[in-house]
């Protein structure tokens, strides 16, 4: 009698859904940077309003953050993510009927917000979870989803616009995480069961829901370690979050390209090298880190001490042939930075409080993050027509050097102490 073949573990079937709801969470937020010159013709706003509108779009998300965190940690997470799923795949599918600045913020910022804030705090502390070992390669996955998820939305969501309009769009990419969402219900029901989160010294239970929720949004910030990190993702934050509204807008008018190859170029070739630098890197972390705990900081000042400079590069590019080539590069560096995100972060995070140290994290990189499409819009505005938008992107390298710098104190002065070991 032959045994039965083993079953495809539940932590690759966790991280493939979870990778699917990224792929939209990251596609429905990059489609308004894509046909974001129809919009502002067909709704008559200004590049000041165009701006505003990512503004308060990444001002929501951190705002909520610090309740996805507790929310993360408190509930059971698969419900969590299930349920923001659908919500911001509504928000997305109804901004396709908005009228005009007002409808466009409430529901494109606000209310899209509201859903994508809840998803990364669980999400990431579920992952890390189920994946211990393959900590790195599990949360690189998870990212690449992201840039396929910006790569499809910059090429499809195009090819949309050009031919049926900005609002056929939003419906389209709706509509597909919906979908996804009721795929959701009836499989991520099994994360319920998946290993206990591990407890380490030190590490005690709360005594009080109030405290409880105390210490669980003020755990990153007894962490030296964690906060240097937060300043660097702060910095990566800054710049993807200027990099998604008006990368396209920089392309177009840089070569005179059409919306779906300005769109397709911006998010494709940036994206697809940051795919090969977040798979790359989470597979070279998980093997230097079991031999030198600190090989997940090195990497990431390696990344954002080369990105300075690519940045700088992209900016001042004469022509649409290097800027694509600079943004490659760009990406490159991203992706060796994003593969250890939330590994570097979780050496120094107890368990208990993962999500709701994501969540600060992710919070105060956004707080700072929000101004950055308003400040580029304000840049175009300013300098010649042309040159706004350049010398704008060209200036958030300084952000990228300071990132490495947060880095670099982390790695020299906090990293030991302040790094845990988990129970097997």
């Amino acid at each position: 009698m032959t045994s039965p073949a083993p079953k495809f573990p539940f932590k690759w079937e966790l991280l493939l859904l979870l990778s699917l709801a990224f792929f939209f969470h990251q596609g429905d937020r990059a489609i308004f940077g894509v046909v974001v010159s129809q919009v502002r013709v067909d709704l008559g706003l200004s590049d000041s309003q165009i701006g505003l509108v990512g503004s308060v779009l990444f001002l929501a998300l951190a705002l909520l953050m610090p309740f996805a965190g507790y929310a993360g940690d408190k509930w059971p997470k698969h419900r969590v993510i299930t349920a923001c799923l659908i919500f911001w795949s509504a928000a997305t599918l109804f901004t396709g009927l908005a009228t005009g600045l007002f409808s466009l913020i409430m529901l494109r910022s606000i209310a899209t917000a509201g859903g994508e804030s809840f998803y990364s705090p669980a999400a990431y502390a579920l992952l890390a979870r189920h994946h211990r070992e393959t900590r790195s390669i599990a949360m690189s996955v998870h990212q690449a989803a992201l840039y396929t998820g910006v790569m499809t939305s910059g090429f499809l969501g195009g090819w949309i616009a050009q031919h049926w309009g900005w609002r056929s769009a939003f419906f389209a990419f709706g509509s597909g995480g919906i979908l996804l969402g009721f795929v959701f219900i009836l499989r991520l029901r099994a994360a319920r069961v998946g290993p206990e989160e591990s407890r380490v010294a030190g590490e005690t239970a709360a005594t009080s829901p109030l405290q409880d929720l105390g210490r669980a949004l003020g755990v990153l910030f007894r962490v030296p370690t964690a906060v240097m990190l937060t300043i660097a993702f702060t910095a990566i934050v800054f710049v993807n979050n200027a990099y998604v509204v008006w990368a396209p807008e920089f392309l177009r008018e840089k070569g005179g390209l059409s919306l779906t190859l300005a769109a397709g170029y911006a998010m494709f070739f940036h994206h697809l090298a940051a795919l090969v630098g977040v798979l790359v890197g989470g597979w070279l972390s998980d093997r230097w880190a079991q031999r030198r705990p600190t090989a997940r900081l090195e990497l990431q000042i390696t990344a954002m001490a080369l990105g300075a400079p690519a940045l700088l590069w992209m900016g001042l590019a004469p022509s649409v042939v290097s800027v694509c080539a600079a943004m490659a590069l760009f990406g490159l560096c991203r992706g060796f930075y994003e593969c250890n995100t939330h590994a570097s972060l979780f050496d120094v995070i107890v368990p208990r409080y993962r999500a709701s140290a994501v969540a600060v994290m992710v919070m105060a990189a956004f707080l700072v993050g929000s101004l950055s499409p308003w400040l580029l819009g304000r840049f175009r505005e300013i300098y010649p027509a042309g040159h706004g938008l350049g010398y704008g992107f060209a200036w958030f390298g300084a952000f990228y050097a300071l990132g490495a710098i947060a880095v670099v104190v982390a790695r020299l002065k906090f990293f030991a102490k302040d790094r845990i070991t988990e129970a097997p």
